[in-house]
């Protein structure tokens, strides 16, 4: 069944994310333009890419509006990075990846048991800075494993070994904590809203925490993962002994291992809120308007599989959409459900780019122009 039977609708809003590896959600917005108005010259279209609090999130942002700032911070591994946060009137979207990201460390540089989000408190700091009130954190796509301790330490808390030195960075540093002084904390974080945007509900520690489901992603071995839970569980009892039980309660919150437990913390340091990040990047991003004017909504990633049912940008965008009672069509790299998980998620088909090649390299290399084919078809089928 093709759209166009039952009605040809007069506005398109694409509202996708990255094709990740391929394309940003701005180039994905960009061909599913192109391929559109190719067969159908005279459609109106609104692009407003998205993010679910990954990398990609200040992108995306910028392209709804916000300001880029630019500012250099410590990178995951110690050496300086140009990181960039987004910032409209006193709103600021900030992504942990642009300062402490896996996609800053060359794949056979990786450091699962040093790398530190100190960076990302440096640039929390900037934002603060800038004059935000409420701040957008959105944390994913980490290279480290470190508990937030390090984005802590960047924001004034002191953690120290036994002999009162400060531990060294990483996750693995924490397994000699002996003490934990958060009165240096900046006091801003007190009058500001922080909202913790994450696609992720795991704990910190544990079979589920940060160390066992993401630490083999940022080459972390068995052996390093046993390490760093320990490090974790460690690090949460001796705030505990500070803060009290509290936060050993936060430890197994969801969100708390978001980004290798940078999510624990913003939880436990600095008042942080959770919330599943689509949700808060369509609000801040000014979805629901546009979704008013459209007729039908484009959505999409790189790869439709079980986890985009879990709070990933497109099954956010198509459940806001079918509230609204639009029609939901979804473009991808590859397709990994089936139609009625599709339907159950708002999405009335899905276009793989694999349909028109099926090598998964080739698909990548050439996914803009595949996806401009593709569209051409939705728009045939739909417009």
């Amino acid at each position: 069944m093709t759209g166009g039977a039952e009605s040809r609708p007069g506005r398109v809003l694409i509202a996708a994310d990255k094709f990740k590896g391929s394309l940003t959600a701005v180039q994905v917005a960009e061909r599913v333009t192109a391929g559109l108005r190719r067969v159908r010259p005279g459609v109106e279209i609104e692009a407003l890419p998205v993010a679910d609090g990954g990398d990609g999130t200040v992108a995306a942002a910028v392209a709804a509006g916000f300001e880029r700032r630019e500012v250099v911070v410590t990178g995951p591994v110690g050496t300086p990075v140009t990181a960039a946060y987004a910032l409209r009137g006193d709103t600021a979207v900030v992504e942990m990846a642009e300062a402490s990201g896996l996609q800053l460390l060359p794949p056979d540089a990786l450091a699962p048991l040093t790398a530190t989000t100190y960076g990302s408190g440096e640039l929390l700091r900037a934002a603060l800075d800038a004059g935000a009130r409420t701040v957008v954190f959105g944390v994913g796509g980490s290279a480290t494993t470190d508990g937030g301790a390090g984005m802590l330490t960047a924001l004034g808390a002191r953690l120290l070994d036994a002999a009162g030195a400060p531990v060294g960075p990483g996750g693995g540093a924490l397994a000699s904590l002996a003490s934990a002084d958060l009165t240096g904390l900046d006091a801003r974080f007190t009058d500001i809203d922080l909202i913790l945007a994450s696609d992720v509900d795991n704990p910190l520690t544990g079979p589920k925490g940060a160390p066992a489901v993401y630490g083999p992603q940022k080459g972390a071995t068995p052996r390093d993962v046993g390490t760093l839970d320990a490090a974790l569980a460690h690090y949460a009892s001796v705030l505990a002994a500070t803060l009290g039980p509290r936060a050993l309660e936060l430890a197994g919150r969801p969100g708390a291992g978001a980004a290798g437990g940078i999510g624990y913390g913003a939880l436990v340091g600095l008042g942080a809120r959770f919330r599943p990040g689509i949700d808060v990047l369509l609000e801040v991003l000014g979805f629901a308007p546009a979704l008013e004017r459209a007729s039908l909504v484009i959505t999409g990633e790189g790869s439709l599989d079980a986890q985009t049912l879990h709070g990933k940008a497109p099954a956010g965008v198509a459940a806001a959409a079918r509230a609204a009672g639009k029609r939901v069509v979804a473009v991808c790299g590859r397709l990994a459900i089936d139609e009625a998980a599709l339907r159950g998620a708002g999405i009335e088909r899905a276009y793989p780019l694999s349909a028109l090649e099926p090598d998964p390299a080739r698909s990548m290399a050439e996914a803009g122009p595949l996806l401009e084919r593709v569209a051409e078809r939705v728009g045939r089928e739909w417009l």
